[in-house]
């Protein structure tokens, strides 16, 4: 089975590389990422995940990987900031605050589709005027949603989280090799 990662993301493509797995090939979906009316966060991010899964194009033998991640506080979705501005409101929404990030994980082959969805809890510090104004200078907010990277300089500002850091990141680990190893590929985590 051949692993089609349907995601322009470089994140997702390190957090599959430690599971030791390199993608066939890499197809990233073109899909219209915009919320419906009234959506809640938890259906749109399934959603997403699997709209992009359906619009990756699937050969016999092939098994498509997708994900989607939101950042949500209460039922409002912090998708990618479109602004330093946005992305201001948004970082000042999160400080002080928890809130969820979702990641759905769609994996598609020929005849089956199996999803899951993971929920992690952040906690973020109380931040200050120089925190958002240094975090909004370095750049690190654009095409990340909520308009953070847990991964990158963002991290300075959670002191904790309940769930998968993965997830947050972009792709959970477990899940996904779980998924994977139901459609015939294997993590390869042992040296």
């Amino acid at each position: 089975m051949k692993l089609i990662l349907g995601s322009a993301s470089p994140r997702r493509r390190e957090l599959l590389d430690q599971l030791g797995l390199v993608p066939d090939a890499v197809r990233a979906p073109d899909i219209d990422e915009t919320p419906t009316k009234d959506e809640r966060p938890r259906d749109y991010v399934a959603r997403m995940a699997r709209e992009k899964a359906a619009a990756v194009p699937c050969s016999a033998g092939e098994a498509i990987l997708c994900a989607d991640t939101t950042v949500t506080c209460g039922r409002r979705i912090l998708g990618k900031p479109e602004t330093a501005a946005q992305a201001a409101e948004f970082l000042w929404l999160l400080s002080g605050r928890r809130h969820h990030v979702l990641t759905a994980v769609a994996v598609r082959t020929e005849d089956r589709l199996m999803e899951r969805l993971v929920d992690t809890i952040v906690k973020f510090r109380p931040l200050s005027n120089e925190d958002v104004n240094g975090y909004l200078a370095s750049g690190e907010w654009q095409g990340k949603a909520g308009g953070y990277a847990i991964q990158g300089r963002g991290g300075a500002f959670v002191p904790w989280i309940q769930g998968s850091y993965s997830a947050v990141v972009g792709l959970p680990l477990s899940e996904t090799a779980t998924l994977l190893q139901a459609v015939g590929i294997r993590a390869e985590i042992t040296p």
